[in-house]
């Protein structure tokens, strides 16, 4: 890690990411407004919606990482779609931690069984199994090409979440419909601002992660 940040560029990223995390809470605990019936849990807003972007994007980013690797067999895809997941995973890890919270004053609970929570939690779940499968699958090669497939496969549920409250009926869905566009530059401008920050913290992740698993990779293939 000492060694990475030794570069002037990826120290300059990282002291930019940190300014901008430490700017996007203070924003959203002193100027964004509290919600009538939400109060303090309505600012989780502002980390729950953009840790989903981020998530989603990581798993795209997987899916054609393994439409690649299978296409291209270049290990540079499997350290992409590997590097990514495990980001993806933590954003969607606070997705699941940071949901209930928001919705307690809400529906008076942490959780119930709606579909957006659901499908999200099956979809943390099958990247549970996903580093499970990398980690006991055997020879690497079967590995990387089966990650690959799961990746792409998994993939499938990630609209499914985005639009189950169009694909439910409001007897079985109740999760909270947000139009960003309607809402008041208040709440719209904080919101973009974190929006951003989390984008660019995802862009110095995966920086960082791929070059871990390659540098792994390359001692490994020394041993």
């Amino acid at each position: 890690m000492s060694y990475y940040f030794q570069k002037r560029s990826n120290l300059y990223w990282l002291l930019s990411i940190i300014i901008l995390l430490i700017s996007n809470v203070i924003n959203i605990i002193y100027n964004t407004p509290m919600v009538p019936d939400q109060h303090w849990a309505q600012k989780i807003f502002y980390i729950h919606v953009p840790s989903a972007w981020v998530g989603f994007l990581s798993y795209f980013i997987v899916m054609i990482s393994g439409i690649m690797y299978l296409t291209k067999l270049d290990e540079k895809w499997d350290h992409l779609g590997l590097a990514s997941a495990e980001i993806g995973t933590f954003f969607i890890s606070l997705v699941l931690i940071t949901g209930p919270i928001w919705a307690t004053p809400i529906w008076g609970k942490p959780w119930i069984w709606e579909p957006r929570l659901t499908t999200t939690l099956i979809l943390f779940l099958i990247y549970i199994g996903y580093f499970m499968m990398r980690e006991f699958g055997g020879y690497i090669e079967r590995i990387r090409r089966n990650a690959a497939a799961v990746g792409i496969v998994s993939f499938i549920n990630v609209p499914i979440i985005f639009l189950s409250v169009q694909f439910w009926s409001p007897e079985i869905q109740s999760h909270p419909q947000v139009e960003m566009a309607q809402q008041p530059s208040a709440i719209l401008y904080p919101f973009l601002f974190s929006l951003f920050a989390f984008s660019i913290l995802f862009f110095i992740m995966i920086r960082y992660r791929v070059y871990v698993i390659r540098l792994n990779n390359n001692k490994d293939l020394d041993v």
